[in-house]
């Protein structure tokens, strides 16, 4: 892997150090309001009515989208890249669900519910939670629409013809399974509506990780800016595997 910034690395004097940092704090302030100002926006999307009635197994039954809000109003979904007869989770959806799995308690608080949703079947989807020792809701759509409508699902025959649907624009997909994150709302009269979608880059957004990586001097250190090929599931890193 690369390292970003070994040959531009540079020595100066306390006060030449201050004067860039200063210069660098004015535009990370502006990145900051630009950040409020698109976050208003998200939040003033307009909604889309929910009108099929997706179910999905989970380990209390058969539950329905609504269920899973779990009578707050508010509902988050990572959509987890684990296909029916995969032996294991994607490890980059891993890595957001270790992002998301700590932070279930602080949604709830906000009236937001966490459920992840995986195309395989509940009994395959059990035990790689159960390796990874995430407590988080994770219920299966298999033999549903869900992941297909959402664009996060494909068939082999989809892909072999290219161009799917994904992250809004038609492209080539490598897999048959691809990440997002999804937002509904649930009004007073049970109405279930859909607030935002996010796919790509976009689910950076729970990778905190990468936020604390950008602040370091070798950045991420990865070969473009679409690869994670560095990333594992974090029983499988080096020190992980060492430390048992």
């Amino acid at each position: 892997m690369k390292t970003t910034s070994s040959n531009k690395t540079k020595v100066a004097t306390p006060e030449k150090w201050l004067a860039s940092r200063l210069e660098l704090l004015h535009e990370e302030k502006e990145f900051t309001r630009l950040s409020d100002r698109i976050a208003e926006r998200r939040r003033n999307l307009p909604w889309v009515k929910m009108t099929k009635p997706y179910t999905f197994d989970s380990p209390r039954g058969r539950l329905s989208l609504t269920d899973l809000f779990e009578g707050r109003s508010q509902l988050m979904v990572q959509h987890f890249m684990l296909g029916p007869g995969w032996e294991q989770g994607c490890k980059s959806c891993s890595f957001m669900m270790d992002h998301f799995n700590p932070t279930v308690p602080h949604l709830k608080a906000r009236d937001v519910t966490f459920t992840a949703i995986s195309q395989a079947p509940l009994v395959e989807i059990l035990p790689f939670q159960k390796r990874m020792g995430w407590t988080v809701n994770w219920v299966s759509s298999h033999g549903t629409d869900f992941n297909h409508d959402f664009h996060v699902s494909f068939t082999q025959q989809e892909i072999d013809r290219g161009q799917v649907d994904y992250n809004y624009t038609k492209m080539d997909f490598p897999l048959t399974e691809a990440p997002g994150i999804s937002v509904f709302a649930r009004d007073d009269s049970g109405n279930v509506y859909l607030t935002y979608s996010t796919y790509g880059r976009g689910v950076e957004v729970v990778m905190g990780t990468y936020n604390l990586l950008d602040l370091v001097p070798k950045g991420r250190s990865e070969d473009s800016e679409a690869t994670m090929n560095w990333v594992r599931h974090h029983d499988r890193y080096e020190h992980a595997l060492t430390a048992h």
